[in-house]
């Protein structure tokens, strides 16, 4: 397999010097990633004083040596097991355990991670422009900034909703159908002619999918049909909600779906670190395809200068000095919003208002019949931004979030947040942050919740200071630097990874075909 690193001396302004006496070098030598590892080096890495290397060239060749001296490791333990198996067992054990690692790409020079436009094919389920959920603002800031950084972007999605125009960016609608468990997430396979056609022209550098669902696995067909790398992103945690909407035993046929999706993908994106030891904890593809997609939050939509005493009036039903609790999000059974009645039981001084729809919202009304809460249903631009910054308190009790964009949201909002210390919200609010950016409670546990919701509630400098805190957190997460790492990075990871599968698959042919031949292994210029 060739490497993109080239010797063009401008990719360094370190001079490269021989390791051997002579000044020039026979017309027969071979520049294979070993040779060149083992004849040059760079005066930034062969310095006693400096024991890192400095230049991105060394940086690729330090690499190359490590990986060769591995190698050279176990033909050694390999050898010496022939001749003494028991001794090579008890003291090479470690050995071993290195050969078993898994492999990363190796590291990038400036040229590999400036890479030049690509052509990206979305395959996104359900549509981010028509589907509220916590993925449709992740979506579509991350077309907005492919677009600026000026790559050719198609999104393949569900059909109702999609606009003319966005950025643009291709977009092609599939016709779908209702989810038989959950009839508001429309689904699609999107392996129709017409797509697969589309798709083919467009001449796709790399595939990217939303994970999981039904869509997926048209998209994973369309990428091995044109041989193109394919990258899966992790969005929804279905077997947690399983058990909430169908049968529990479903839940180890719907772990062995995803995992032969994501083994068959060339990289995983996960939102949170919480998701990503879950997905590791399952065994649903070697760690090292395993990547975090970094948060990011639109802090000039969500700021607190939307406050307004005219959305705050009414949220609270018409009673605007009295401390409002502000829930945002779909309205689900699995989100634990009934954890609220209790909540709302026990603090009759507050009022609470549920911002969103879902199928769980006739229940809920009823559930909340007589006390002091409000339904708005589903709120958009500046609307939303007013009722997030009107509120005093933001509580999520949902346990099943990948992530938790609408906590995002709330604290860029400055709002004091009271969440569930599950999912991927320990993410947003981890362990040295609690009680300064926000407050965590053990999941389900009333007592623990009120602990927390009820010092906030009677004291307004308190909320002030954490919601401040908050708002100065989440500045810090900005969707262009979280698109701009995937770009560069983990697609450039994802590519690595396909060209090294694609080559083990052709490996057992160039062997057949060079005993037949008798030709010389390639080498792989450098």
């Amino acid at each position: 397999m060739s490497s993109s690193l080239s010797r063009n001396p401008a990719l360094s302004p370190l001079p490269f010097v021989a390791s051997t006496t002579s000044s020039s070098f026979p017309s027969s030598f071979n520049y294979t990633p070993t040779n060149f590892a083992s004849n040059f080096t760079c005066f930034c890495a062969s310095s006693e004083a400096i024991r890192r290397p400095i230049c991105q060239i060394c940086v690729k060749t330090k690499f190359l040596q490590s990986k060769r001296v591995k190698q050279l490791r176990i033909l050694k333990v390999r050898s010496s097991a022939n001749e003494n198996p028991i001794a090579a067992s008890a003291s090479s054990s470690s050995e071993y355990e290195e050969e078993g690692e898994e492999e990363n790409p190796p590291p990038m020079v400036e040229s590999e991670i400036n890479s030049r436009p690509r052509r990206i094919a979305l395959f996104v389920e359900p549509s981010p422009f028509a589907y509220v959920s916590g993925y449709k603002n992740r979506f579509q800031n991350f077309i907005r900034y492919l677009r600026e950084m000026g790559d050719e972007v198609m999104v393949v999605t569900t059909h109702e909703g999609v606009p003319q125009e966005f950025y643009g960016a291709q977009l092609i609608g599939s016709r779908s159908f209702p989810c038989p468990w959950y009839q508001k997430v429309p689904l699609s396979l999107a392996l129709s002619p017409r797509i697969i056609s589309a798709v083919a022209k467009f001449k796709p550098d790399i595939i990217h999918a939303s994970s999981p669902g039904i869509m997926v696995f048209g998209a994973l067909i369309i990428a091995k049909l044109l041989s193109v790398p394919i990258v899966m992103s992790y969005h929804t945690h279905v077997p947690v909600y399983i058990p909430r909407y169908t049968f529990s035993w479903l839940v180890k046929p719907m772990w062995l779906v995803i995992k032969f999706l994501h083994r068959a993908a060339d990289l995983t994106l996960v939102p949170s670190a919480a998701i990503a030891k879950d997905l590791q904890a399952a065994r649903v593809t070697a760690s090292n395809k395993i990547r975090l997609w970094n948060k990011g939050v639109d802090s000039e939509s969500f700021n607190p200068r939307f406050r307004s005493q005219e959305m705050r009036f009414r949220l609270s039903n018409g009673e605007p000095d009295k401390p409002l609790i502000v829930h945002v999000g779909r309205l689900g059974v699995e989100k634990s919003l009934d954890f609220l009645k209790g909540v709302m039981d026990k603090l009759p001084e507050a009022r609470i208002a549920f911002i969103g729809d879902g199928p769980f919202r006739e229940e809920l009304e009823q559930m909340f019949s007589g006390m002091n809460a409000v339904f708005t249903g589903t709120l958009h631009g500046e609307e939303l931004s007013q009722a997030y910054a009107s509120g005093d308190i933001f509580v999520m009790p949902s346990e099943s979030e990948t992530l938790g964009f609408v906590v995002l949201e709330a604290m860029s909002s400055g709002l004091a947040v009271v969440a569930a210390r599950a999912g991927g919200i320990p993410d947003i609010i981890p362990e040295d942050h609690e009680d300064k950016t926000g407050f965590l409670y053990s999941p389900g546990d009333l007592d623990d919740c009120l602990s927390k919701l009820k010092p906030l509630l009677h004291d307004q400098e308190l909320r002030g200071v954490i919601g401040r805190e908050a708002r100065v957190e989440m500045e810090k997460y900005d969707w262009r630097a979280a698109t701009r790492k995937i770009r560069n990075e983990q697609y450039n990871a994802a590519i690595w990874f396909w060209r090294k599968k694609r080559a083990q698959f052709f490996r057992p042919f160039q062997w057949w075909f060079r005993r037949v031949v008798h030709a010389p292994p390639p080498a792989v210029e450098l």
